[in-house]
């Protein structure tokens, strides 16, 4: 693969593009866990009452916000790396007029990818903003959550790469949103925890990226350290090393004749 430092060229292209565009991309992240949090925390929450999680018993709000971060840095990465880099790639030609440059077409993926995660961590810095206010992260251990939102980003936006590198026209996505990322939604412990899941359901979980994301920014979220949550890291490090050399790949396939 050949990768070097050049790939920064291809994430301060999208950069300069996102600061002309920042106010009103930097809005959902900040108002969407409001919006959340009013709707499931303060509505739903009333019906739901306290939450049991990990021998803690917490407000059904508590349960969800951390949750809602997790969610946040699917999204942000997973959506940059489809719709936003296909426009880039297909509509755009992006990707031609740069591989016009001494830049290789690995390099340009890994900005996007690395762009894709960028993107994650600043909602996710607008969310802790957010959330914090009402007192629902415990520092200095939420403070955690910044790094693993690179890593999350990284992971779902090279999963993400894969599905641009396939799929033949920009309405093919709604194929992977259906049946990838709706699912991991509802079923990841997200709104309520795995456990009230049947056992069948309860397996199939394990194996969702957001699964172990949620875990994650849940437990630094409540202050909660223990060694299995190395399983989580792990996974998640396994699908960047699976996934990202993949993408590479693929997208070789796809753009050079």
């Amino acid at each position: 693969m050949r990768i070097s430092i050049r790939f920064v060229r291809v994430w301060e292209r999208n950069f300069t593009v996102y600061r002309k565009t920042w106010k009103i991309s930097f809005l959902p992240p900040l108002l969407e866990p409001l919006f959340y949090m009013l709707a499931f925390g303060v509505g739903l929450g009333v019906l739901v009452g306290n939450i049991h999680y990990n021998s803690l018993e917490v407000s059904y709000i508590n349960f969800i916000a951390p949750a809602l971060i997790a969610i946040t840095i699917m999204y942000n990465a997973f959506f940059e790396n489809t719709f936003a880099s296909f426009v880039r790639m297909y509509y755009q030609k992006t990707f031609d007029a740069i591989m016009a440059t001494p830049l290789t077409l690995e390099e340009i993926i890994t900005g996007e990818i690395v762009w894709g995660a960028t993107k994650s961590i600043i909602a996710t810095l607008a969310m802790l903003g957010v959330i914090s206010l009402f007192g629902y992260i415990q520092y200095p251990q939420g403070l955690l959550i910044i790094p693993l939102a690179l890593l999350g980003g990284i992971a779902f936006g090279s999963i993400g790469m894969v599905f641009t590198s396939i799929v033949p026209t920009i309405e093919i996505f709604n194929l992977p949103i259906f049946l990838f990322i709706t699912p991991m939604f509802l079923f990841s412990g997200t709104f309520f925890p795995i456990e009230n899941l049947p056992l069948w359901a309860q397996r199939v979980s394990v194996f969702f990226p957001l699964t172990h994301l949620v875990k994650l920014t849940r437990s630094f979220s409540f202050g909660i350290m223990n060694t299995e949550l190395l399983w989580n890291i792990l996974y998640l490090l396994l699908l960047c090393l699976i996934f990202f050399p993949f993408a590479l790949f693929l997208m070789h396939r796809r753009l050079v004749k």
